[in-house]
């Protein structure tokens, strides 16, 4: 399944004008004539299979007679625009899914229903605790996490079978696989990492201990001038130092899955699932066979597989939402074990479910699996509305590592991005 949605969640736009009002539970407003009531749900293009969903309804609507469950399939483009304004109405949808850097946003304008009370029916026990992060804000929960997904290293078989390479468990390891890949074919990338994936820098910067932003008393401020993300970066220019993409542009300019590796050359690459199944499928309409192999970004040490960004979707529910009760209810059942092993089922291993447990057993050597044994070590970037602007072109976080690249001293680029991060991440 290619899940491009799992790249749109990345980026959260600015969600600003929506002033809720409190709404008595269950109270009239989506009751028709006859007194059968309907629990609207949106979900996104792609995020749900419909066997699967219409399962969670069917098992709902059994044990809710006269309620039925309505669903609107949404796009991710404008859809931050399209939530804000939902939310602001009298009949907003009464669940809904929001990309995991978007739900502070939203939370912090009272838009969303504070589940801090429900978290243990919703089965918050049993959540994965780096997706339970982006489902909170201001130590409160106001969604429940629902599915995620991360990054691993795609790696040509033939390549690392000529160059006598096994996947690596660790950092060092990995380099030393890189240069041995170097030294066996000259013409091949040995990694092909365009200068500006930054997500890729964000596990490598938890792996040291630090982030792209701290909260400093009521404010925040950005942290790139720091040691640990010198440190970060010094490895991220290693890495990059093995491959031949360009230092301004990121994975997406050009596409690395569709525009670059059908093309040959490259004996690895780090994307998401979405990405090496466009890969494969770019390369069989070229006529070509792809075998590709997983292994998790390593990390510092064996024990411990490198740091990874969760994109990923949470469910909430509108605080003008008629039906908070029912909504809860579907929303228990949805983000339940039981449903969420079936969804898991459902999706092959392509995301990760809320529920570790929950997990589908995926088929070994594949993308799954390595990006299942990555979830451990999955974190997301800080919780605070002010983080779309962030990620807002210009991309302070980009243009820092374009200068460490091509030779400005880490901590002076760092300082420089500092300044805009702190002053954007503060802007509500």
């Amino acid at each position: 399944m290619k899940r491009k949605l799992i790249a749109a969640v990345g980026v959260a736009g600015m969600m600003v004008g929506v002033v809720a009002c409190g709404s008595d539970s269950d109270s009239k407003g989506t009751t028709d004539a006859n007194g059968n009531k309907t629990l609207t749900v949106w979900v996104m293009d792609g995020s749900a299979p419909a066997p699967w969903l219409e399962a969670v309804n069917k098992e709902f609507e059994a044990k809710h007679k006269g309620v039925k469950v309505k669903v609107e399939t949404q796009q991710w483009n404008g859809i931050q625009e399209k939530v804000t304004t939902a939310l602001s109405e009298d009949t907003p949808p009464d669940v809904l899914e929001l990309g995991n850097t978007q739900t502070a946003g939203y939370a912090a304008t009272g838009g969303l229903a504070d589940l801090s009370a429900d978290k243990a029916t919703l089965g918050g026990d049993g959540w994965n605790k780096g997706m339970l992060a982006s489902a909170e804000y201001d130590g409160k929960l106001y969604s429940a996490p629902w599915y995620a997904a991360n990054r691993v290293v795609v790696y040509d078989k033939a390549a690392y079978a000529k160059a006598k390479v096994t996947p690596p468990k660790t950092r060092d390891e990995w380099i030393a696989g890189l240069e041995k890949l170097k030294a066996a074919d000259s013409k091949s990338q040995p990694i092909y990492l365009p200068g500006q994936s930054w997500y890729v820098l964000a596990g490598l910067i938890w792996d040291e201990g630090g982030d792209f932003a701290v909260k400093d008393g009521d404010k925040w401020k950005g942290t790139l001038s720091t040691p640990e993300a010198a440190s970060a970066m010094e490895f991220y220019k290693k890495l990059q130092s093995y491959s031949t993409a360009p230092k301004d542009k990121d994975e997406a300019t050009p596409q690395q899955s569709t525009d670059i590796v059908p093309k040959g050359g490259v004996a690895s690459w780090i994307g998401l699932g979405w990405e090496a199944g466009g890969a494969i499928d770019a390369m069989k309409k070229a006529g070509k066979t792809a075998d590709f192999g997983y292994f998790p970004i390593p990390g510092k040490t064996a024990d411990k597989p490198g740091s990874v960004f969760f994109g990923g979707s949470n469910l909430a529910i509108s605080e003008r939402s008629k039906n908070k009760d029912l909504a809860k209810e579907w929303l228990a059942l949805a983000a339940g074990k039981d449903q969420m092993t079936k969804y898991s089922a459902a999706v092959t291993g392509a995301l990760l479910p809320n529920n570790d447990s929950a997990q589908f057993k995926p088929e070994a050597g594949s993308f799954a699996e390595a990006m299942a044994a990555a979830a451990a070590a999955g974190n997301i970037t800080p919780v605070t509305p002010g983080w779309a602007n962030v990620e807002t072109a210009p991309n302070p976080i980009k243009e820092y590592m374009t200068k460490v690249l091509k030779g400005e001293d880490a901590k002076k680029a760092g300082e420089a991005a500092d300044k805009v991060i702190t002053e954007r991440i503060n802007q509500q």
